[in-house]
């Protein structure tokens, strides 16, 4: 006959569930012990789970059967030949254990599938992630390729600028050279109209010559077209044309050297050679506006780029140029600084504003007018410098003057 005990179950769940992880042996000995007869246990369809397999025929009329109640109907039965109350307080001990391992089920249940839940999360997010990953990377890669197509670009407009700047203080160099060499080419020119009049007089001599003409009528020419002037005249004229050849010659040598631009031989160069280049076809445009003093002392030859070294003396030499207003004095002075080679370029021009100092090595930075320069001047100077493993400073205050101080290592070819 079924009892049913007050006590439901937070969850439903079959009498073989409930009993996972309870040792029935145990379980089983612990009721026959108490009860002091065997025992079983009854699913919900009254086939036996566990416990003795036949209970005694003869003893059919006192077994007695006690429901295991669920939420809504029995989950299981217990029989045996105990009395009903006693089976019922067996049922009540069963009922107390299913409960609490219900309860541990529950949360084991909950624990499990909330891990499984978890999981599943992480893996969906972990496969988004993948799937991020796999666009991202994509995305790098194009960004990368953009990104390494604009610095091929920029870095071949910055080589262009570069090259434009040192370009520039050659054009501004050529432009003053092209007038030095003007003076020069104009007597010439004059010279050599002068020789072709006197040319149409020694004619007329000669046309007298191949006429058998007379001594006296000789003499008559020759006085009349003034040749013992032309004479003489024509010797000043060749030395002169001489001497102004020689001097376009001289120019156009000393110019050569910063025209060399692109040439990357490198030679034991004599600094002082240079810097004397530099000024011959630089000081004669700047005549009326600067004192240039060369206080050059003993140096040995270096490894070097002449090229390039000349392309910065100029740079900071039109630089001090251009900061002196009306008059003013710019010395060159080279010596020995601890086994290095050391070029000091100090103008009395108008200095550099304190505020600028910091800047004045950035690329693009200029306080000149639009038009006067890009602000690379400087940078290339450094960069040049620096690519001769040396160093570039410069020291200036606002109204006195500017210092700039180059140091290059004393370098030769078998090293």
């Amino acid at each position: 006959m079924p009892i049913e005990p007050a006590l439901a179950f937070d969850h439903e769940f079959t009498l073989a569930e409930l009993l996972r992880g309870i040792n029935t042996d145990k379980l089983l000995q612990a009721l026959s012990d108490s009860l002091q007869t065997p025992v079983q246990i009854l699913d919900a369809k009254s086939s036996p789970l566990f416990g003795a397999n036949s209970l005694p025929e003869s003893n059919q009329q006192s077994i007695n059967k006690v429901a295991l109640i669920g939420e809504l109907e029995p989950i299981g039965y217990i029989q045996g030949e105990a009395s009903v109350a006693a089976l019922k307080s067996a049922v009540q001990l069963i009922q107390m254990i299913l409960q609490s391992n219900s309860r541990y089920l529950m949360a084991s249940d909950i624990h499990i599938q909330t891990q499984r839940d978890d999981f599943e999360e992480l893996q969906r997010r972990h496969d988004a992630l993948e799937l991020s990953k796999t666009k991202y990377k994509k995305l790098a890669e194009s960004l990368d390729l953009r990104v390494k197509q604009q610095v091929k670009t920029i870095e071949s407009a910055q080589i262009k600028l570069y090259e434009n700047e040192k370009l520039a203080s050659v054009g501004r160099l050529a432009a003053g050279v092209a007038h030095e060499i003007n003076n020069p080419i104009g007597f010439i020119r004059s010279n050599l109209s002068s020789a072709q009049s006197y040319l149409k007089s020694l004619s007329k001599l000669d046309e007298a010559f191949k006429a058998n003409a007379s001594v006296s009528y000789l003499q008559q020419v020759w006085q009349e077209e003034g040749l013992a002037f032309m004479q003489e005249d024509l010797k000043d004229i060749l030395n002169e044309s001489i001497d102004g050849v020689d001097r376009v010659a001289s120019i156009v040598k000393d110019l050569k050297s910063f025209s060399r631009i692109n040439d990357a031989a490198e030679e034991n160069a004599d600094l002082n050679v240079i810097i004397r280049q530099m000024c011959r076809v630089s000081s004669p445009q700047l005549k009326n506006k600067l004192d240039v003093i060369l206080d050059l002392g003993e140096i040995p030859k270096t490894f070097c780029h002449p090229a390039e070294l000349g392309q910065v003396f100029l740079s900071l030499f039109l630089n001090a140029a251009d900061a002196i207003q009306t008059q003013g004095k710019v010395r060159f002075k080279t010596y020995l600084r601890e086994a290095q080679v050391c070029i000091e370029i100090r103008d009395t021009g108008c200095g550099i504003p304190a505020q600028n100092l910091a800047h004045i090595f950035d690329p693009f930075f200029t306080t000149k007018e639009v038009g006067q320069g890009v602000g690379l001047g400087l940078t290339v100077c450094l960069n040049a410098i620096k690519a001769h493993g040396g160093s570039l400073e410069l020291k200036s205050k606002e109204g006195t003057g500017t210092l700039v101080t180059i140091l290059l290592p004393i370098r030769h070819k078998n090293q």
